[in-house]
């Protein structure tokens, strides 16, 4: 059975999806951009700020279903530009213990959604 978890503190689904799904004892999250929730607008000043919103989002999906970063077991990580992989993983390295951080992937695509640098989907387990 899934449970679908959604939340207003984060962007609210724009398509025929929801921002994530619970199955059993995982947690599957809908890649999150940089839209600030409270205005609708994009948070595309820096790389660094756009990852940071990024992570926002995606702590308020996990809040909301009762998880954190550390139940994150693995993330996909696509950017518009690969030059700028060492700026995000400076800030992306901010939400996690080096020691535990989930298993990754960070890809170059061509395009995102509206056009931003970085998109990040998790995978995350309750137990």
């Amino acid at each position: 059975m899934k449970e679908i978890i959604n939340t207003s503190k984060a962007p609210a689904p724009v398509g025929p999806y929801n921002q994530s799904v619970k199955v059993g004892n995982l947690l599957f999250m809908s890649g999150q951009i940089a839209i600030d929730p409270s205005t609708g607008e994009l948070v595309m000043d820096s790389i660094e700020e756009e990852t940071h919103q990024v992570m926002k989002n995606i702590s308020a999906v996990l809040t909301e279903a009762g998880l954190g970063f550390e139940n994150i077991v693995k993330t996909s990580v696509f950017v518009s530009d690969m030059n700028n992989y060492g700026r995000i993983n400076a800030i992306y390295a901010q939400y996690f213990d080096e020691a535990t951080a989930p298993a990754r992937e960070l890809v170059e695509v061509a395009n995102l959604p509206k056009f931003v640098n970085i998109e990040i989907s998790v995978i995350a387990t309750t137990t």
